[in-house]
């Protein structure tokens, strides 16, 4: 199994290959494969146990949650703050009550039933949004807003599916303690987060080992750490851990560029193991019976519930009626969702999967349909904006000790300023240093007399508080 596990990992990660070059979403390719192996197809491997995916699943998203969090920088979440946020949370709620009750009116399921199906399918999947935003660029604001929710918006999706899953287990004994338990999950969760953000920051600025393997260790252990006291203390672990990802990830600590690379890792990790997995729990001949209440929530969830909670929370952020309409349709599901599918078998409340296959075929459509057009779309409404070019070399400065200085990457956009300078003319400082220049995928050791030229990337060592006015002077 395990020799057959690292195949499928290696077959999925050139299969991005096939994702960048048709726009096709990651989720799609790593189900497929996973399908394709699994029990109904070739048969290759059976895998069926809901509540070992959970444990596995629940591991795995601590660290693709705590990555999403780190990921987003403060200019991005001051940029679009109150409508992310309120997309990720009231939005949230407001897609699950409005398709809970759809899904109760139409199909006749309980009332708490139908809640705790639309609350798992409720958010949007930062790594269907992330890759397509980056390989078609949009608007600033408008990816900055598609980013910044759909990192944010997976904690109130688990939460609300803990929260109608143990209600419908009859582990809650009032409403008031729902709300209650509610209020603390959230508000906990941030604190902790909060707590544990200085007390990493602490742990790395007096480590000061030369063994780099030793900050990846410790970055894993402090993630699981604050995990683990928010669970104790009954808080939302995952509300924690990303959280604690913002702050972090928006903070100046020993060796971060080195951990901001190690995490990237672990995260493409987690993604590709988790969606081979789920594809793996799927199986697709249960979809004869659940086909039409899966395209029916998918069709309730596209058009109505998620227009409605987009447009009710984007009401006073001055967002047009084609803005809302595109934001709309990129609450793409992923994931998340299908993780949290699980949830109800391994709580003795799905004995027949029937939710499970619910959520895979409507999220299955949601990444087809709204994945495979959301480009064109940008198109269409004129949203989109030129894609800087990828440099085939990194260059990190490793650090043991706290320091401001740290080395960016900048692109020479078309028309800068700074293109036809030799770099001696530059305005930028003794205490500024261009290291290198990527220059049609060749690596350059600038000189004084080096020209700068449209597309070339830059980079550069600085102060960390110099990068945006550098950046100002050269474009």
């Amino acid at each position: 199994m395990l020799l057959f596990f690292a195949v499928l990992i290696v077959l999925a990660v050139y299969s991005t290959k096939i994702s960048s070059k048709f726009g096709v979403p990651l989720l799609l390719v790593f189900l497929a494969i996973g399908l394709i192996v699994g029990s109904d197809v070739l048969n290759l491997l059976y895998f069926s146990d809901a509540e070992l995916t959970k444990k596995i699943a629940d591991i795995l998203l601590i660290f693709i949650l705590f990555d999403g969090g780190f990921r987003t920088t403060k200019r991005q979440f001051k940029q679009v703050a109150a409508p992310a946020i309120t997309l990720a949370t009231l939005g949230v709620v407001l897609t699950a009550l409005v398709l809970g009750s759809l899904i109760h009116l139409i199909l006749g399921y309980g009332f708490l039933y139908s809640m705790m199906i639309a609350s798992i399918i409720s958010s949007t999947d930062a790594a269907a949004v992330f890759m397509i935003t980056k390989q078609h660029p949009v608007k600033e604001r408008l990816s900055a807003t598609l980013n910044v929710e759909s990192a944010a918006n997976d904690p109130m999706a688990i939460l609300l599916t803990l929260a109608f899953v143990e209600l419908l287990t009859g582990n809650y004994a009032s409403t008031a303690q729902f709300i209650a338990d509610l209020l603390w999950q959230f508000s906990g969760g941030m604190l902790l987060g909060f707590a544990f953000t200085h007390i990493a920051k602490l742990l790395f600025d007096h480590l000061r080992s030369e063994n780099r393997g030793n900050y990846y260790v410790l970055i894993v252990g402090v993630i699981l750490l604050a995990y683990g006291v928010a669970d104790l203390l009954k808080a939302n672990g995952i509300i924690a851990v990303f959280f604690m990802g913002y702050w972090l990830g928006n903070s100046e600590f020993a060796a971060k560029r080195g951990v901001s690379n190690f995490l990237e890792g672990i995260s493409t990790f987690g993604n590709v193991s988790l969606f081979l997995m789920l594809g793996l729990l799927a199986f697709p001949r249960e979809f004869v019976h659940i086909w039409r209440d899966g395209l029916l929530v998918a069709v309730l969830l596209i058009f109505i519930a998620r227009p409605f909670a987009v447009i009710v929370s984007t009401a006073p952020f001055g967002y047009s009626l084609k803005e809302k309409a595109f934001v709309a349709w990129g609450g793409i599901k992923g994931a998340v969702p299908i993780v949290l599918a699980t949830y109800p078998a391994a709580f003795h409340v799905d004995p027949q999967g029937m939710v499970f296959n619910i959520i895979f075929f409507a999220v299955f459509l949601s990444c087809l349909f709204q994945g495979l057009t959301l480009a064109p779309l940008a198109r269409f409404f004129k949203f989109t904006a030129a894609k800087q070019a990828a440099s085939p070399y990194t260059v990190e400065l490793h650090t043991t000790r706290k320091s401001d200085i740290d080395m960016f990457e900048l692109h020479v956009r078309p028309n800068a300023l700074c293109i036809g300078s030799k770099i001696s003319e530059l305005p930028l400082g003794k205490d500024v240093l261009i290291s290198s220049i990527i220059r049609e995928e060749r690596i350059l050791l600038p000189k004084g007399s080096t020209e700068l030229k449209e597309n070339d990337i830059l980079f550069i060592l600085a102060h960390a508080n110099r990068i945006r006015e550098i950046s100002e002077k050269l474009h």
